[in-house]
Parts: structure tokens; sequence; C-alpha cells
């Protein structure tokens, strides 16, 4: 015999062996025992619940000689029939193919027939919101008044689409969603029953995939046998096979984009499709990943989060320390621009392309269209997120006084001390350029002119002085969240074009850091003082 997929091989045969729908599973058992057995049943619910195996365990169980406790025998021969599809009892159709009226015209002339075998004639229609309008209609009377031997199962994904005269004239069965323990039980018991080895992980991870299907699970559990046919499953090997990636690299991808390190994104972008990751799946993941984040964020007693989030007890601590690196309003917009993302790479040609835009957008809100309120929340987390990094950088002493503020440079040496000590010069203006005085003269209104309010605000913190090549604009910095700001090059070249195009002057800026406890007014000038302006300054809080 050739080989059968798993989903086939293992379908249940009786009520007892269905996992996940206790509740329509009591109630057709018990119809069954009372004799109760209605004439028309609409099993709606997602792909791979089990609407058609119950649907067939149904009508052997209602045709059965010898019934036990609702369940059919499978011994008889009658459900011997039914179960190799032989039985002319019943008869099995599928809508999305046969959806005129005439097809329905045909079951309405075949019912006036009696069953040759058993109580029940039982038609099992697939699909059934498939049917048209004239269909539907067709079936109506029939469906209302049948013969007393005739039950009809109608089975559907899509219930919103059925007319209300057709559910009217059913009970109507809703199949959940099954969940991630009860699939994992089913899968380690049937790849037991195999003789095959896979690991917890690996199980558990493939039950999430499936979303609630327990025929997905099996035929995904299929595919990754068959490639590793011979060995034993391991989790490592379901990514591969999957096209999935390790929660180690959400990790990394979270801390470089509220990082704002675009470039180190769209490296590990690179390494994913390199190792073939399918990248629909990875921002899948990725939302479930920044889902539970969330959840972790808002949610004040932790114990209730292991009832729903189905991660260990170390992943969990994980988690909580990812929370803290970024608040709940940023991972919404991660989750919404992902979410938007998702569906628009079921049918995107250049998947790459749309995934890297949408990682850029979360590492540079000013590029998302939202408004300037919510543009400027995200930059102003974007900051916070820096500065406490900074800051606690700053505790590990990963700064130096005599460093400037670059990371890993060496502490001086003690023969260095008495001379670092030691104030530097006082940086002297002999000269004035009349382009960098004219760009001075108007620096508040340029300033003003500035329609990126973040980069507006940082400015205003800014001292301006002349740079020590005695031509270019030098903007001196003491924040390290405004450094990182203003020194970017997109921001650089921004001020650049707006001080073109107020002045008419094309001119090099500078940004510098001042260093840790370096005074500006005792080592540079201000040049605005050079030139006598009242220099304003706007009554607003210290943005840091």
């Amino acid at each position: 015999m050739s080989y059968q997929a798993l989903y086939r091989k293992w379908r249940p045969t009786s009520f007892s062996d269905v996992k996940g729908q206790d509740h329509i599973v009591t109630t057709l058992r018990n119809q069954i025992k009372l004799d109760r057995v209605g004439h028309a049943y609409l099993f709606c619910g997602t792909r791979g619940t089990g609407k058609t195996t119950i649907a067939k365990i149904f009508a052997k169980a209602v045709n059965c000689e010898h019934p036990v406790d609702g369940n059919p025998c499978g011994e008889c021969p009658v459900c011997r029939a039914i179960a190799a599809g032989t039985s002319m009892n019943v008869i099995e159709i599928d809508a999305a193919s046969n959806n005129g009226v005439d097809n329905i015209r045909e079951i309405r002339e075949e019912v006036q027939y009696s069953p040759t075998e058993g109580r029940y004639k039982v038609y099992i229609i697939d699909e059934v919101h498939m049917l048209s309008i004239g269909a539907f209609n067709a079936l109506l009377k029939t469906l209302e008044e049948p013969p007393a031997y005739v039950i009809f199962i109608l089975a559907t994904t899509e219930a919103h689409k059925i007319p209300i005269t057709i559910l009217s004239r059913c009970q109507r069965y809703d199949f959940h969603r099954i969940s991630i323990d009860t699939i994992s039980d089913r899968l380690t018991q049937l790849m037991e029953a195999e003789k095959i080895n896979v690991e917890d992980r690996a199980v558990r991870y493939i039950a999430k995939a499936a979303d609630g299907s327990m025929r997905d699970a099996l035929s995904l559990i299929d595919q990754c046998i068959a490639f590793y046919l011979g060995q034993d499953l391991k989790y490592e090997n379901v990514l591969e096979v999957l096209g999935a990636v390790d929660t180690t690299v959400f990790e990394n991808m979270l801390s470089l984009i509220t990082d704002g390190d675009a470039a180190g994104c769209m490296s590990l972008v690179e390494r994913l499709v390199m190792q073939g990751r399918e990248l629909g799946q990875f921002v899948s993941d990725f939302i479930w990943y920044l889902r539970n984040i969330l959840l972790v964020k808002t949610t004040d007693d932790t114990s209730k989060l292991m009832d729903i989030i189905d991660v260990s007890d170390e992943s969990l601590k994980q988690l909580i320390e990812e929370a803290k690196l970024v608040d709940e309003n940023t991972l919404m917009r991660y989750i919404r621009v992902l979410s938007d993302l998702s569906n628009d790479l079921k049918f995107a040609v250049q998947k790459r392309i749309k995934l890297e835009v949408a990682i850029i957008k979360l590492c540079r809100p000013s590029m998302e269209r939202g408004g300037e309120l919510a543009e400027l929340e995200g930059r102003i987390s974007l900051l916070e997120n820096q500065l406490e990094k900074t800051q606690q950088k700053l505790k590990e002493g990963a700064f130096t006084a005599g460093a400037a503020g670059i990371q890993g440079q060496p502490t001086s040496s003690s023969s260095d001390v008495g001379e670092a000590s030691k104030p530097a010069p006082k940086r002297v203006i002999e000269a004035l350029p009349d382009d960098v005085r004219q760009i001075a003269s108007q620096w508040n209104s340029i300033v003003n002119t500035v329609d990126d309010q973040m980069l507006a605000v940082c400015l205003r913190q800014c001292n301006v002085t002349l740079g020590s090549d005695g031509a270019s604009l030098e903007i001196m910095v003491k924040s390290p969240s405004v450094y990182n700001t203003i020194s970017r090059d997109e921001d650089k070249r921004r001020l650049s074009d707006i001080i073109e195009e107020r002045t008419g002057i094309s001119v090099n800026i500078i940004v510098t850091k001042l260093a840790d406890g370096e005074d500006f007014q005792n080592r540079f000038t201000d040049i605005r003082e050079l030139v006598n302006m009242d220099i304003e300054v706007d009554d607003k809080e210290e943005f840091i």
C-alpha cells in the first residue's frame, strides 16, 4: 500500500477520538442515545478543526447496527461501508464545484428514495457557502421538510455567507480552534505510535504554527519527518524546515529597532534571507513576540501571564527584561506597522523590500505618516530609550571623562592625570567669515523654520561656534540623546538645506559632543554673541 498522510491515517473513527470539540461531541452523542436526531445541521469553524470528520462519524453512528454509548461500533457492515466510502447512504458533495441549481435539483430527486441499508441517508455538503443564490433557494423547501430518513449536514468556514433562511432551518454548531496544549498532546501520542522521537519544544512550535488546526499540525510534522527521515526531530530542525527563526533573533531585532540602528536591522534581514527563512513567517512570529511583551507590560500580576503567554519560565523572565526597554505606545505602533506589513506580504512580489521599508519606519518614526504628534511621540520614545541605555553604560564605566563621550576608549594613565587636569585653552575666534556671520545673525529664524519639531527642540539646546578650520559651522551638544539625533547625516543635510534656502549660503556643518564636565562658555565662543544678537530663549521645559 502507498504511503498515507498522517492526517488521513490518524483521522478519528469515533467520537472518543475527537480532540478539542467536546461541546459538540457530547451534544451529538446525547442526541443519538436519546433518539433525538435532527434533520439539518450546520457545522461552522476554521479549517482543520474536525467538521467533515465529525460529520462522517455522525453518519456512521446514526446508521450503526450496534452503537455503543452514542459511538459507532466500527465493525458492522454499515460502519465498514461508510468508512471505506462505498456506502450509498452517505453522499459527500463539494459545493465549490457543484454549486448550481441543477446540482441541488438532483439532490431533491434523490431524497425521494429510501436508504438501501441502515436508517438514514446523510448528505454532507462541504463548503456550502459556495452555493449560488439560486441553489440556496432550491434547497430551502427540501431542507425545511425532508423525508424522515434524510439528514443534511452543511459544513462551512464562512458562516456569514450563508443566507439567514438557511441558518434558521439548521442546528448550528461552532467548532473552536484547538488549543496548543491539545494539539501538542495529540501529536506526542501519534509520534509514540509512529515510533518517532520528537523534541517537546519542536512539538509545541508546530502546534503553535498550526493556528488551531489539527490537520495543519499533522501536515507540518509530516513534512518535518520527511525531511529528517530516520532521525530524531529537534526544535532547530523544525525551524529550518518551516523557515522560522529562534526567539533570539526577535530579541536582537527589537534591540536594534529601539536603538534606531536601521543598518543593523538590514544586516539581520540579510542573514535571514541567506538562511532561506520565510519572511512572512518571520513577521507573523515577530508580531506574536511583540504581543507577548505588550502583555507583560500591561499585566501587573506575573502569575497570570502563564495562562495567556505560552512560554517557559526562562523565556518569561527574558520577556520581562525586554519589556523594560520599550513603552506600551511604541509597542502598539510596532504591532500596527507589522500587521499592515503581514497583510501586504501575502500578495507582494518583493517581500524583502517591503519588510526593509517597514523596519526603517520603525527605526525612523519621522518617516511614518500619522501626524506630527505621533511622529513626535515616536522620536521622543526613541531618544528616551537611547538616553536610558547611555546612562546604564555610564554606570557600568563604559564612558570616561577623558574619552569625550566615546565608548570603549581606555582611561588615561596616571602619568597623564596632571596634564589632563589642566583646563584646555579657550578657542579664540580672530575673524568671523561673512558667510558664517550672516548665518549667525539669522540663526533663531532658521531654527524656527525647521518643520521637524524634534530637530527644532534639539537645536534650541545647542551652542553654535566657528569650526576649528575657520570656515565650518560647528554645533556643540551636551546631551548624548540630542547628539544622537542631530549628528545623523539626514538631519545635518536637512539643516544645511534650510540654511541654504534661507540665506543662499552653503556651509559645512559639524556636530560635536562636549566632554563630560566640559563648559562651553569657558572653552568656546558662541558666534551669535559676536554679531550682537539678542538671543531669545524659549520658555520650555528641558527636553532631556
